[in-house]
Order: structure tokens, then sequence, then C-alpha cells
């Protein structure tokens, strides 16, 4: 007999999270605090705290940065049931220099080794909502089977799959990502981008053009830094859109801000709130990391 899902499953990876203590260039910094991070589970840290029954699938090292990352996220309020431990390989790590982006250490990581068995015997189809981003079919071939298999059997139940393009140009060989994150996105029943990301992917510069490139999802939500976002949402032949202004804000650091956004936006569709509503939670969500250093902030 299977064990139940929670409402919300995230899957990716997680990685231990090194960061100035204070808000400052990471070659300035006398002082480090040592954190995880990872876009899937930040998303589910998100949801956690936002009131919806989460949990996070992936894999960590056998060492103390692994277990430190599940303590984290397990204190956070999300169920680690099914991730997994490797002691065949190392859990990945990252550097955040506010400012200046991130630098990443995560090769041949735990995460890396990720293949369709590790979601064997996780009953995926019994959540409400499977949230995947396009970080994990970069990591490896085997990852990117994973990802096929996650949709593929989530396509074929009644749970939404939810998917953030999240491009990470570092970690595709040139002109590969585009098509890629794009037949990914054509899958899903939610599709979340920036449009900073579908330029550069894909060429387009407004939130219609990236819809009219995306038609087939149920929705599309097309995010624009400190301008707004717009959601487009299907209803029978029509396809609505709604466009919430981003919420003004000092900027600290701005990586983590996106799964943030995902998290508040998600959070208020399970709950079936109207888009206008969606949206400004996602803003919301996402206006707290922007003030903070923190990938998941309280």
């Amino acid at each position: 007999m299977s064990t139940p899902a929670p409402q919300f499953l995230a899957l990716g990876e997680t990685m231990a999270l090194v960061t100035p203590a204070h808000a400052q260039p990471l070659a300035d910094a006398d002082e480090v605090r040592l954190d995880i991070g990872g876009a899937e589970s930040n998303v589910a840290m998100h949801a956690a705290a936002l009131g919806v029954p989460s949990a996070w699938i992936g894999a960590v090292g056998d060492d103390a940065l692994g277990r430190r990352v599940l303590r984290a996220i397990a204190a956070a309020g999300v169920d680690t049931r099914w991730a997994r431990v490797d002691p065949a390989a190392p859990t990945g790590v990252y550097f955040k220099d506010p400012g200046h982006g991130v630098l990443y250490y995560r090769r041949g990581s735990a995460a890396s080794r990720m293949g369709p068995e590790s979601v064997a015997g996780i009953p995926l189809e019994q959540a409400a909502v499977v949230h995947v981003s396009g970080i994990t079919p970069a990591l490896s071939d085997s990852c990117a089977a994973l990802i096929d298999a996650v949709v593929d059997r989530v396509g074929a139940s009644a749970a939404l799959l939810s998917f953030d393009v999240n491009h990470r140009a570092a970690l595709w060989a040139p002109g590969a990502a585009g098509p890629a994150l794009l037949a990914s996105a054509r899958r899903a029943d939610v599709v979340l981008v920036g449009l900073d990301e579908a330029h550069a992917l894909w060429g387009c510069d407004a939130p219609a053009a990236v819809r009219a490139l995306l038609p087939e999802p149920q929705t599309l939500v097309v995010k624009d830094g400190d301008v707004g976002a717009t959601e487009f949402d299907r209803d029978g032949a029509q396809d609505r859109e709604t466009f919430v202004p981003a919420i003004p804000t000092a900027v600290v650091e701005a990586v983590g801000a996106g799964d943030a956004f995902a998290a508040g936006y998600l959070a208020a569709l399970l709950r079936g709130r109207p888009a206008p509503e969606r949206l400004r939670a996602g803003h919301e969500r996402a206006h707290l990391v922007l003030q903070s250093t923190s990938d998941v902030v309280a």
C-alpha cells in the first residue's frame, strides 16, 4: 500500500549554501553563514510556511552537509521521507555573492546522480501539484530522464504539473537549453518563466509573445522583474490575461525571489484564489526574500 502524498511535492537538487553574514560582496566578507538552498526545496519550504502540506524529493550525500540539508528542510515543516542519501557522492555546495550572483560547486553531486528510479514507489499521482524546474534536467542525462519520467506520470494523472523554467545558462551546452526547456514547458499544466529568460531562450519580448509560443499549458505566468507579472489562464476557448504590478522593494539580493514568487502563487492556486490574488501572493512572498540574503525567510 502506497503512502499518501502531501498536497504539494517539489523535486530537485538542494545544496549547502555559504553566504555573507551581512549584505556585502563575498570577497569582502569576514563572516559567513552556512545555510541551504535549492530552487525546488525553497518553493516547498515557502509553501509549508504558507500552510500548504509539502514534501521535497531529492538526493544528498552521506556527509555532514547532506545531514544539515535534510535537517533544515524538515525543520521548515517539509516532509523529507522520500529524500535519498547517496553514500557514493557528495552534497553540492554554492556560494552567494550579493550583487554578483552565485558560485556553484555541484559537479558529481548526489543530486546529479538521480534518475527515474529515484521516484519509483513515490505516489506522485496522489499530490495536488508536483513542482519541478528546468535546473534538474541540465544536471545530467539521468536527471533529464528523471524529469521525463515525472512529466509522463503526472501527465497521466489528475495532479497538476508545475514547471518553473529556471534557466541556468552555465549548465547547458550552447543552443541546447531553448529547445529542451520549451519541450518540457509545453507538457506542463502551470508554467512560470521570467520575461528575461524567455527573451534569452526564445527571443520573446513581451508576455503575449511567450503565450503565443506556449499555448499548451492551462496556465502561464510571465514574470517581469520589478514591473510585475502576467498570468494567462485558459477557460475553454478563451484565454484570460491578468497583470498585477510588483511591490516596490529596496532589493538586497535577487537570488531566490523567483522561488518565493512560485510558492506564493502556487499556494494561492491550491486554495482556489482568483488570478489577481494568485499573482499578488507571489509578489508578496518575493518581496520578503528580496530584502534578505536568505533564500527562505519567515
